[in-house]
């Protein structure tokens, strides 16, 4: 059966939710703008008093083989406390960048409808003989930005 363009429009959000109540979970003082005007899902108090911005960007588990971890069309300039939350539901992975962290890891996209937008695909696709099939992987050098917690906001 189809996904409903109401399931698929809504999964965004209910990513966010689920992230935002796992930091929650772990202590971190959130809040959440009315309105994303500006590319920010949440802002962060830290412990020090300093505030971050953060950019939740999510993948589901009905989205085409070898894609589970392509996040693409985003239009960011670098941004100081800005960070990006990258999670990959089929993959069951989340990688944290900040602003300065994506720019030097991302790929600019020169020309098409997306010019001038940022794009960066943290998974690869390969076959794996052992099981017969074929799998996504984190690419080696993303893996320094893989995190099973958030205690980089703290």
């Amino acid at each position: 059966m189809a996904k409903s363009f109401r399931d698929s429009a809504s999964f965004g959000k209910r990513m966010e939710y689920r992230l935002i109540g796992d930091m929650l979970m772990e202590g971190l003082d959130c809040y959440v703008p009315l309105v994303d005007d500006h590319g920010v899902d949440l802002v962060i108090k830290k412990q020090d008093g300093t505030f971050i911005e953060v950019q939740i960007k999510a993948r589901g588990t009905d989205i085409k083989a070898g894609d589970a971890a392509l996040f693409s069309a985003i239009s960011h300039e670098l941004t100081a406390n800005f960070y990006f939350v990258f999670h990959s539901e089929r993959m069951g992975k989340t990688w944290i960048m900040s602003s300065e962290e994506f720019i030097q890891n991302c790929s600019l996209n020169k020309n098409g409808k997306n010019a001038g937008k940022r794009s960066i695909w943290l998974n690869g696709y390969r076959m794996n003989k052992e099981k017969g099939c074929k799998e996504e992987y984190c690419l080696p050098r993303y893996e320094q930005f893989l995190v099973t917690d958030f205690s980089r906001f703290k």
